[in-house]
């Protein structure tokens, strides 16, 4: 009705029927001061200028009783001090205060002054946030208050844009994730940054040499021990993410997790024991620097984090070892007759083990819709520590082992 340069965008006929015929049909009415004054003057009703809080909310009052069921007065035009009084000099602005008066009383609503060029479009997204919140089924007061909010963190965000006044930020509090329901494991794998590291993994010179059947025994051989050491400690970090879950689905899966690697320790133990390596030797081996920093790493973020953070860094484990057995098993130069490590590429590419990645993998699918953009960001990072840990662990395995000729 009133621009911000304070033009007249409605000729008086048309204030008048808006006063006489509209307004007592009206829910709420959203003026600025500009806009109430005029109201008011052409419904003969002469008020000052308002120079303290008292002053608006007389003129909100007068504004109700032209027949609206509820008038939110917006003071954005006429900051106040910090001691609510009509600010003189720019430095002293520091408040903006919008009245909202119905017939149950009336409410302050007070915001923080924001200088900003950005105000383009304010009044309007205003209203259309109160007509969204009431059509949502919120009391009036809330969602007045809410959507006072909105515009509030929608000049605060908003960008410049061009030259001149520039929109506010209309959407602030929507956000897309950088992948599709169920693909957020695979957005992971195709992040630049888990990249090179996930290939210095999955595609290491020890998995190379196992594929060839050129591995040095020995140095398998002090890989086994410390997988051992590596598992024992992989299922206190289940044991953990049972505690840490808080409903029994995700506490079932956890408790069924330790007691797959319960028997996945057995059989490591057998598998152990065709290199010469009793049950004895296994526990009596200390844990290498790379396998506990690896775990302790693992538990950390169990302990620290919550229950998806703690599925994050045990993932590069679960699908890794699943993806270098099958590319190693596709493979027509891998060495399978006369192998010492075709049973271990089975083993990887086996119906159970690829049945409990797959647990796995749609548990943080489940989890991963909720999430917001910076969480995703923390999880990538902890996916890619953990991935690092995995080649260390490798790294391991090639510069050890020499003891156990």
């Amino acid at each position: 009705m009133v621009s911000t340069t304070g033009s007249q965008l409605l000729p008086q006929s048309a204030v008048s029927t808006l006063i006489n015929d509209i307004l007592p049909l009206t829910t709420i009415l959203t003026p600025n001061l500009p806009e109430a004054k005029l109201l008011l003057q052409v419904a003969g009703v002469d008020v000052p200028d308002p120079q303290s809080v008292d002053d608006i909310v007389a003129i909100a009052r007068h504004i109700h009783e032209r027949g609206p069921k509820w008038v939110l007065l917006k003071g954005g035009h006429l900051p106040l001090t910090r001691g609510r009084v009509v600010s003189s000099e720019e430095s002293e602005r520091e408040i903006v205060l919008n009245v909202l008066v119905g017939d149950s009383g009336v409410s302050l609503l007070e915001s923080p002054y924001l200088k900003s060029r950005n105000t383009h479009g304010t009044g309007c997204s205003l209203a259309s946030a109160i007509a969204c919140n009431l059509a949502s089924g919120m009391p009036m007061v809330k969602a007045v208050k809410t959507a006072n909010l909105y515009v509030e963190a929608g000049i605060e965000t908003a960008k410049d844009l061009g030259q001149g006044s520039g929109p506010i930020n209309h959407f602030h509090s929507m956000y897309t994730l950088p992948f599709t329901p169920g693909n957020f494991i695979k957005y992971l794998l195709d992040r630049d940054d888990v990249q090179v590291p996930w290939k210095e993994y999955t595609q290491h010179e020890f998995v190379r040499k196992m594929g060839e059947g050129s591995l040095p025994v020995e140095k398998f051989m002090y890989y086994l021990v410390q997988d051992y050491l590596f598992l024992v400690q992989f299922a206190r970090a289940n044991a953990l993410s049972a505690y840490k879950s808080s409903n029994l689905q995700d506490i079932g899966r956890s408790v069924q997790q330790v007691v797959t690697l319960q028997e996945e320790i057995k059989l490591h133990i057998e598998f152990c024991k065709e290199y010469g390596l009793s049950e004895e030797d296994i526990v009596r081996e200390e844990e290498d620097q790379a396998t506990t920093a690896y775990t302790r790493y693992v538990l950390d973020i169990g302990m620290s984090q919550d229950y998806l953070a703690l599925q994050i860094a045990l993932l590069p484990c679960l699908i890794g070892y699943g993806i270098i057995a099958k590319r190693l098993y596709e493979d027509p130069n891998t060495v399978r007759v006369g192998s010492r490590y075709w049973k271990w590429i089975e083993q990887y590419v086996a119906e159970e083990y690829r049945e409990a990645m797959m647990r796995g993998s749609d548990l943080i699918e489940k989890w991963a819709v909720g999430l917001s953009r910076s969480r995703v960001e923390e999880l990538a990072g902890i996916f890619v520590h953990a991935t690092n840990m995995e080649k260390g662990f490798w790294d391991m395995g090639l510069r050890a082992g020499e003891d156990m000729k």
